[in-house]
């Protein structure tokens, strides 16, 4: 199928609904923000989830911190002068813990989108094989649907796809979504997509309109608004602390305060055994990449793009 056939029935798929096809080199008049899908951001690259499995590692916290109650068990019983079944907790407790985890992260995840500052291209997995795009030149639909629930009613979602190609057959494309989705509207789409070009020409540090700065402080800012649960804890003591500042330590601490700040440091130790497990899983994972990839992600790697490879030597992966 021609590409430009792929795109008509891409767009025909919102019928009436708003969609754009945007581009590389135009503006769409929007703020760069960050729509909480970033995996990593470097100096030379830009990792998209691509979604799936995010809730990988649960499993082992919930468990691994029933494992330790049951160590904690045992150790009361050992107090006590009782040793009896202590062998069989501790070998529970340890199956607890390592049986989960290595299920968990024994299992590949799907790999991130990826964007390479240095080659001026994207990269996708798609069943292991290579897709891949010159950013130069890359288009991306960005279109609004509702659905409709019988509870919920009608919700406006929008969605923000590119266009890719497979790696030595350039009429196999593929189009990628970036994120779920859900609950966003096609301005936020649009503003996600200046976050893209903001990176790729101007990057990777840039202020909120897209322009080059030599300090991370906003892409930093925008970043840190996705707060990992284990960040819970630590946000909600700095907002106690403000709450006591605020009112000079008299009458500062509400109900509401104590419960949460319990409720973050209850579920922590789970919360900090899931993303533990998920950066392991996350750092195995991302050996699948080929090296014709690897190498190009590198400091100090090719520079030489796919798309001039595949002219040259036919290449295929």
């Amino acid at each position: 199928m021609a590409v430009s056939d792929l795109i008509q029935q891409a767009r025909n798929r919102f019928g009436q609904a708003p969609n754009l096809l945007l581009r590389a080199n135009e503006p769409t008049g929007e703020k760069p923000w960050e729509m909480f899908v970033t995996d990593e951001h470097t100096e030379h690259y830009l990792a998209i989830k691509t979604g799936g499995d995010s809730d990988r590692g649960m499993l082992t916290g919930a468990l691994g911190v029933g494992g330790v109650t049951v160590l904690l068990m045992c150790s009361i019983l050992i107090l006590s002068g009782n040793a009896d079944g202590i062998l069989t907790g501790v070998i529970l407790a340890a199956a607890l813990f390592v049986i989960p985890f290595l299920w968990e992260t024994r299992r590949p995840l799907p790999l991130p989108i990826l964007f390479n500052r240095r080659t001026r291209e994207v990269y996708f997995d798609h069943n292991g094989k290579l897709y891949h795009s010159p950013w130069d030149g890359i288009q991306a639909l960005a279109g609004e649907f509702v659905m409709v629930g019988p509870h919920t009613g009608g919700m406006r979602n929008a969605s923000l796809e590119i266009l890719v190609r497979r790696l030595g057959e350039p009429d196999n494309a593929l189009l990628v979504s970036l994120g779920l989705p859900m609950g966003k509207t096609l301005q936020m789409q649009k503003g996600f997509w200046e976050w893209l070009r903001a990176y790729m020409d101007n990057g990777p540090w840039f202020d909120e309109n897209g322009q080059h700065s030599a300090s991370d402080a906003y892409v930093k800012k925008m970043l840190s608004a996705h707060t990992n649960p284990t960040g819970f804890l630590a946000y909600r003591r700095q907002r106690i602390a403000e709450k006591k500042e605020a009112n000079e330590g008299k009458n500062y601490l509400e109900w509401t305060d104590a419960a949460l700040y319990l409720g973050h440091l209850f579920f922590y130790p789970m919360n900090w055994l899931q993303e533990f497990t998920y950066s392991i899983a996350k750092r195995r994972s991302r050996n699948r990449w080929p090296q014709i990839v690897t190498e190009r992600l590198q400091p100090n790697g090719p520079t030489t793009r796919l798309l001039d490879l595949e002219r040259e030597r036919g290449l295929d992966v």
